[in-house]
């Protein structure tokens, strides 16, 4: 394959697994350019702080673009920074203090979480889904067949949030519904009635 400016040239005949593999390097070089870029500005703001508005004129990109670059790149130090997540995972963390970014890191790691599903359970985890953990008012036992609590494990799971915050969610979700439809229904019947 050949890298161009304004795209690339791909060879006819290209086998699944050469193209799967260009598709794998391609998007490397797209998440380590983030960093390049944001590790670039930083040193410049750094040490050319007269000449530093030449360099981001230079680069070509969208100011805010490189603000956030820099910004992200700042708030994770070469050492922090994880291979196996993308720069944008690292964004949606670089507002937290160092210690919650370690723990939120670890997680995403763990779970394979792509960036939706950090963003996700970062949400709900800070009361922004399922009226937040802090307002747990009493606690209530079901009586669940096993086979039903793993299934529901591995919905949350897939849907990158903690067990208890999906199933808050999805009872939420399906209280509200329910709430909406006799709501609807009784409009319904009032409007017959009279």
């Amino acid at each position: 394959m050949l890298t161009t400016n304004v795209g690339l040239q791909i060879p006819a005949g290209l086998s699944f697994e050469d193209w799967e593999r260009a598709g794998r390097q391609l998007s490397g070089l797209v998440n380590s350019s983030s960093w390049w870029l944001g590790d670039w500005l930083v040193y410049g703001k750094d040490h050319y702080t007269d000449r530093y508005e030449r360099g981001l004129r230079a680069a070509g990109l969208q100011y805010q673009t490189l603000r956030n670059y820099a910004w992200v790149a700042r708030r994770f130090d070469l050492s922090r920074r994880r291979a196996t997540l993308s720069f944008q995972h690292h964004a949606e963390l670089a507002s937290l203090p160092v210690g919650e970014q370690e723990e939120w890191l670890d997680r995403a790691e763990q779970m394979k979480w792509t960036t939706k599903q950090l963003r996700t359970a970062l949400r709900v985890a800070h009361g922004g889904g399922a009226r937040g953990a802090a307002q747990v008012e009493e606690k209530r036992r079901i009586a669940v067949p096993g086979s039903r609590v793993q299934w529901w494990h591995a919905a949350a799971e897939r849907a990158g949030v903690e067990f208890e915050q999906w199933v808050l969610a999805t009872l939420d979700n399906a209280a509200k519904e329910a709430l909406d439809d006799a709501r609807d229904q009784a409009a319904e019947l009032s409007e017959l009635s009279a």
